[in-house]
């Protein structure tokens, strides 16, 4: 009797333990199981397999320039080409300044640049960063989300330079100075410059008139440059002089070498790299190997060398098999300086005037940099603002698509928090909105308008096919209103037949303008 109590009890023991092991066993699987689901955003990507970031970001080219988006483009561009059939192409993308350093903001920040502390214009040398304290960079959302971040070639956001004798550096505020950096102190680091502002790697120049290239926050190298000179700076004996003809097989090569580097020291951990040569800007400096291979002229020569060294950027990720789970973004940052070029022009005594840009085409084959568009680099015209723009990223974003929805450089900071499934707080990002559907290929409007500047202050509003312009009180005159649908060229002014749908615009405009955000 007792012995069967015992084996009753040892029984019921053994089947409590076996079912504390089911529950204990079960319990984990269970905890797996949500771990794995929590490691995946809304997209169903899995958090260890966030995908690579490449931005491409070219200046001073034209929308006219591609084949893709003009097919009498005299300049070949087949990689470019290529990265279109691949991906999608927005036709309908702005800058949304037509000048290089606002664009740039808005893109780092996802803010308009009006709402930065220069409310127009181009950043000029030694002034400090566009980008205020605690504001959010692209590369800090990376950088949270595991990323390893890295740019070369060009910033032109500003950083603070250390000097001599405590005083601002020689040539601060100026484009061009004849004692230019003299002051400054070539043996301290920078500050507030692309390492304080979320890039763990940074080799490139601030400004390209201050001539100084930085390796981190080091002074490393000067610029050669056919305008500037920093002959009056001190102690400058150590430096490296780059010539401007290889600078962007330079920083080609640094790119491809950081991501070599990344991947055979941490291929688990995505990577940011940002891609920003000095191509196609004035002066022109295609390399010799260059020279001469287009009808488009010395200007087409440099389009066509950038398309070159970009194709050696991708076939490096092809090699690396790292296509697959790369994004790539390539875009301009404001339209071409040319209304047209040719094989026989001379670009000698241009310059960033408005008034200097013209050049004289004595052939009768012309490329138009900017295509139909009306305008250049400094308007608020189209061929000023509107940029080309690719996006692929293999199985995510359709092969060969276009599309017609309204998007902004600013539109990259929400739509790769969308990938991330991360939430930007609600100060920051404020102009920019989530295209990521549009990305993958369904038509949805995701953004109602973009404010577009020109370099001299004039603001203007895309909304729908309905684009109005209203000049700066530096610039006098009436406004001007076109419909894009029927006159992309802005061609004909319809602000005195239609004042009732300018007036609908300008509220727009102001609403966005005075507002804290475009949202």
């Amino acid at each position: 009797m007792i012995k069967d109590v015992v084996l009753n009890q040892k029984l019921i023991g053994g089947i409590r333990e076996f079912s504390n092991k089911r529950i204990y066993t079960l319990g984990i699987l269970i905890t797996i199981s949500l771990m794995t689901i929590s490691c995946k955003n809304k997209e169903g990507i899995d958090k260890d397999i966030y995908p690579n970031v490449v931005i491409i970001m070219a200046d001073d080219l034209g929308y006219g320039d591609l084949h893709s988006y003009n097919e009498n483009s005299l300049i070949p561009t087949p990689n470019l080409d290529k990265l279109a059939s691949q991906g999608i192409r927005f036709t309908d993308a702005y800058c949304p300044i037509s000048v290089c350093s606002p664009s740039r903001f808005a893109l780092m920040t996802g803010t308009y640049p009006f709402r930065s502390w220069k409310k127009s214009g181009v950043m000029s040398n030694y002034e400090p960063s566009l980008i205020q304290s605690g504001q959010m960079t692209l590369m800090q959302m990376l950088q949270q989300n595991g990323y390893a971040t890295a740019g070369f070639g060009k910033w032109h956001l500003g950083a603070t330079f250390p000097t001599l004798d405590g005083e601002k550096p020689a040539g601060y505020g100026k484009f061009k100075a004849e004692n230019n950096g003299a002051n400054i102190d070539l043996s301290k680091p920078v500050s507030d410059g692309p390492m304080d502002h979320g890039f763990g790697q940074w080799f490139g120049f601030s400004c390209a008139s201050e001539c100084w290239v930085l390796e981190g926050k080091k002074v490393m190298g000067i610029l050669q440059h056919d305008y500037y000179n920093v002959d009056s700076a001190q102690n400058k004996e150590h430096l490296k002089v780059i010539p401007r003809d290889e600078y962007l097989s330079l920083i080609t090569n640094k790119s491809t070498q950081f991501i070599q580097q990344h991947v055979a020291k941490d291929g688990s951990k995505p990577f940011f790299l940002y891609y920003a040569p000095y191509v196609p800007h004035i002066p022109l400096a295609a390399s010799k190997d260059f020279i001469g291979s287009t009808d488009a002229g010395l200007y087409g020569d440099y389009v066509h060398e950038l398309d070159f060294y970009i194709g050696k950027l991708l076939n490096t990720l092809d090699s690396l098999k790292l296509a697959e789970n790369t994004i790539v973004l390539f875009a301009s940052d404001n339209g071409s300086t040319f209304t047209e070029t040719s094989r026989d022009t001379d670009f000698s005594n241009v310059s960033n005037s408005l008034g200097e840009m013209d050049v004289k085409v004595n052939n009768q084959l012309v490329h138009k940099p900017n295509g139909e568009l009306r305008g250049t680099k400094q308007t608020a015209w189209e061929g000023g603002v509107r940029t080309p723009f690719i996006a692929r990223w293999p199985g995510h974003f359709p092969q060969g698509a276009v599309s017609k929805q309204l998007f902004a450089l600013n539109d990259i900071m929400a739509t790769l928090a969308s990938v991330l499934n991360q939430k930007l707080p609600d100060n920051q990002a404020v102009d920019s909105y989530n295209l990521l559907p549009v990305f993958k290929g369904k038509e949805v409007g995701a953004r109602p308008s973009v404010v577009v500047q020109s370099g001299r202050g004039d603001k203007g509003l895309r909304m729908g096919n309905w684009k109005y312009i209203e000049p700066s009180n530096a610039n006098k005159g009436t406004g001007e209103l076109y419909n894009l649908e029927k006159d992309i060229s802005e061609a004909k002014n319809l602000i005195g037949e239609m004042p009732e749908k300018a007036q609908e615009l300008k509220i727009a405009l102001d609403k966005i303008v005075d507002g804290k955000s475009s949202k």
